[in-house]
């Protein structure tokens, strides 16, 4: 892992208009990706994790779109480039792996062509030099026989190997920074893990950053340097991987790690975390955002305008409400997780 910043996103405010008026999805976001560093941003549906990955690809429609802060990569601020200059870094500089290969792929086109594409628009090489890395880049992405699937369509593919695609076109290029958004959900868990090690392999040979967007807290265990907890917007928490695992403080990062089934607990149920997160429209904009969901917890024990503070070394959390969570079956300070 390096400590050279690859991409710096500072006080970033992504809003869409929804009717009238418009309604930030990520509210005053900070965050640091490294060099050969592995960031997750985890949290639920709706928390703003493929929002933020969007704004840093420039890629939500500019007519309901605002977006504010900056967003720094190796020098450069993507906020203020027009298109035909993100058009430069995105793809060479900055690959991105959507969430569902089936609609990220065009279903009309050859998957050789479509990983030549970005070749074309950003390297120099003659076509029968984009057909060898083509077939390169299959080999490497563990496609078994590359010179057939190089001619087959998406639909005569597997969600895996749709997937593999979607992850040879974002390396095609090289670039020192890749977003993978949610890159194993409509997979098997055989699948998942397959594609979660070649990631893993690709990052080691290429020494790119990666910015892994999920809600699966296993692999996030697996892959991950630091983790960014999101909710409603907002960073709530943000650790190296250990930390977080091991010693979690904000109540909603302890009541996701206490969702998932334990080896060791001696619970019949999982903890089920209560409601869900706000609608856009109705987020409160003040105050602890979690504290609809813990209802137990004594409102004076939330601060009226919490800020990520350094608690320690490198982990930061906000507001005060972690001093004194407790889950309602426990007491203050016990904890019942289990990682392995």
């Amino acid at each position: 892992m390096g400590n050279t910043p690859l991409l710096q996103i500072r006080n970033l405010c992504t809003s869409f208009r929804i009717q009238e008026h418009y309604h930030a999805a990520v509210d005053d976001v900070t965050l640091t990706i490294n060099e050969n560093e592995v960031v997750a941003i985890v949290g639920e549906s709706g928390c703003g994790k493929s929002a933020l990955a969007l704004s840093v690809m420039g890629l939500h429609p500019k007519e309901r779109t605002k977006i504010d802060g900056k967003i720094d990569f190796n020098g450069i601020d993507l906020l203020s480039l027009n298109d035909q200059k993100l058009n430069k870094i995105r793809g060479k500089d900055i690959g991105m792996i959507f969430q569902d290969p089936l609609s990220a792929l065009n279903p009309l086109m050859r998957v050789g062509k479509q990983i030549e594409e970005s070749m074309s628009y950003h390297l120099k090489l003659s076509p029968s030099q984009k057909k060898k890395r083509t077939l390169d880049l299959l080999k490497q992405v563990g496609i078994p026989v590359p010179e057939r699937t190089y001619m087959q369509f998406p639909h005569e593919l597997s969600g895996g190997m749709r997937q593999r695609i979607v992850i040879a076109i974002a390396i095609a290029c090289e670039p020192s920074l890749i977003i993978a958004d949610e890159p194993t959900t409509a997979l098997d868990v055989t699948i998942q893990a397959q594609i979660m090690d070649l990631l893993k392999d690709l990052q080691k040979q290429l020494k790119t950053g990666i910015v892994l967007i999920t809600h699966d807290l296993g692999v996030v265990s697996e892959m991950a340097d630091r983790v960014a907890v999101m909710y409603a917007g907002e960073i709530v928490e943000m650790a190296d991987v250990y930390t977080i695992f091991h010693n979690p403080l904000h109540p909603y990062t302890r009541s996701l790690l206490n969702s998932i089934p334990s080896s060791k607990s001696d619970a019949d149920r999982l903890h089920v975390i209560e409601g869900i997160v706000p609608p856009l429209t109705k987020l409160p904009r003040t105050g602890c955002r979690f504290k609809s969901r813990i209802p137990w917890i004594n409102q004076n024990e939330h601060e009226e305008n919490p800020v990520l503070q350094e608690i320690e070394p490198n982990h930061y959390v906000r507001c005060s409400c972690y001093k004194n969570f407790h889950f309602p079956d426990q007491k203050v300070g016990e904890q019942n997780y289990d990682i392995s």
